[in-house]
């Protein structure tokens, strides 16, 4: 072996394999894996000097990094991935054009070199695909000198960032960040990421860890807070699962459904609970009906009661509709215009004149001034008009439903949520009242019932149905 490296030549001998052939045990105290082989052969070929310190694969384009002699595991894993056939990818696509070649290689982009770096300045083979220096930056310094040397990419995405994700997954061809700019996902709310129980889903280090994730990159110790970028959610190493997610979102199960991770928080009554009697992130568990206060004697179960939407006859449940992908063309030519990647996670968002999500929260709900595509596409609806009237038709009915209840609760305790009377989240004695108050509040969160109509309306009305029946017979009031 003669060196203190564990090298990877070819895929022919794990470790194990090649311990006992060799009798070199006790020599590999240092660097073991089961996916690791060893080989005795020169590292790799030096760069030339313009390619930055890049080293990109072993020989031309052979398919083997020359980071995988050390890092075998994730190179293997990476190698499943699209980032490894990037440059087949664009070369089949039947559009390439050189301003698309520094996206499909190892060059400068989404990493620390600030000048042009291998393929962008050799067009050397040995550069092509998305490797593990586009993002990890020149590996020569660190071949040279491992504990000196630590190359880590950054997680951070945004405008005017020139390192990570979103130099290459960005404009108009891949707006991914663009649209998860205008999301929710992109916005870090201080007071819960400063918080040790709400970090694991409002501060993007703290769902990396809670979700088992221990990969070096150069925020993890950082005091800033992540938001939910795209490092949190995908993987860059691994094709487990679809779109190089963590976990699949292609299964009804919400157990390991990754939305549900974090948007299957409190979803039922509980007075001890720091956010009173509002829910919290409640979506997935009312996709399925396994949310809200069950008035006894009603009847009701959790889980019960369930449409298509959280049906599985709806495998991707969430993304389904909150990942809607399509493209805008213009009207008079049929020539494209915008690529809608679903990163807005909107489910109906707010379109301009062409069609294009405008980033607005607040528009009216029909056919022309919210996007339907993830309705019609997926085949649940015929059309955008259809599906338009009967949420508007649900909506209308269950609006009607919260504001009886509401007129009741307002009669038993006119403070609502306030300290004092029967409406009292400091009191932990849970009345009859507090039960209907978390039932309106589920009806109308995120500020509206049109939440609640799309994802689950028959089990929400039920619920609305038997508070209003609970709150009258307790308190003998009527609307």
């Amino acid at each position: 072996m003669g060196d203190s490296v564990c090298r990877r030549g070819s895929f022919r001998r794990t470790v194990r394999a090649s311990l006992a052939v060799l009798g070199l045990a006790a020599f590999a105290g240092g660097c073991v894996d089961e996916d690791t082989v060893y080989n005795d052969r020169p590292f790799g070929d030096d760069p030339p000097p313009a390619a930055g310190g890049m080293l990109g694969y072993v020989q031309g384009q052979t398919g083997e990094t020359t980071c995988a002699q050390c890092h075998a595991t994730p190179s293997s894993t990476w190698a499943t991935t699209a980032h490894a056939d990037a440059w087949n990818t664009l070369q089949d696509s039947g559009h390439a054009q050189e301003f698309c070649e520094a996206c499909h290689t190892v060059s400068q982009l989404g990493n620390a070199a600030t000048e042009p770096a291998g393929w962008t300045s050799t067009g050397d083979s040995r550069y092509v695909d998305v490797q593990c220096e586009a993002c990890h930056g020149a590996g020569e310094t660190h071949v040279a000198d491992p504990e000196a040397s630590q190359p880590l990419p950054s997680l951070a995405v945004g405008e005017g960032l020139t390192n990570g994700c979103g130099e290459c997954h960005n404009g108009t061809h891949h707006p991914f960040v663009e649209q998860w700019e205008m999301s929710k996902h992109s916005e870090v709310v201080g007071f819960a990421a400063s918080r040790l129980e709400c970090a694991g889903c409002h501060r993007g280090q703290g769902t990396l860890l809670a979700w088992g994730v221990r990969s070096n990159y150069l925020e993890r110790d950082s005091e800033e807070p992540l938001a939910v970028v795209c490092g949190v959610c995908h993987s860059m190493h691994d094709n487990t699962f679809e779109g190089q997610l963590r976990f699949p979102v292609q299964t009804p199960d919400v157990e390991v459904h990754l939305c549900a991770r974090c948007h299957n928080r409190r979803s039922v009554a509980d007075v001890n609970s720091s956010h009173g009697l509002e829910p919290h992130a409640p979506e997935t568990a009312h996709l399925v009906g396994e949310s809200g206060w069950v008035p006894p004697g009603s009847g009701l179960a959790l889980g019960s009661i369930s449409m298509t939407h959280g049906s599985p006859s709806n495998e991707k449940l969430c993304a389904t509709c909150h990942v809607a992908m399509y493209t805008v063309t213009d009207e008079a030519t049929g020539e494209f215009e915008f690529q809608a990647v679903g990163h807005t996670f909107e489910s109906i968002p707010c379109v301009d004149e062409s069609g294009i999500p405008n980033g607005e929260a607040e528009c009216a709900v029909d056919a022309s001034a919210r996007s339907f595509a993830g309705c019609v596409d997926s085949g649940c609806h015929s059309n955008a008009e259809s599906a338009a009237a009967l949420l508007n038709l649900r909506a209308d009915n269950m609006a009607l439903q919260v504001e009886v209840l509401l007129d009741l609760l307002l009669q038993v305790d006119p403070n609502l949520d306030e300290p004092g009377g029967e409406i009292d989240a400091t009191v932990a004695t849970f009345t009859v009242a507090e039960g209907g108050y978390f039932n309106y509040s589920l009806a109308t969160h995120g500020g509206d019932v049109y939440g609640s109509t799309t994802h689950n309306a028959p089990w929400m009305r039920a619920l609305l149905e038997a508070s209003i029946v609970a709150v009258m017979d307790e308190y003998g009031v009527s609307p």
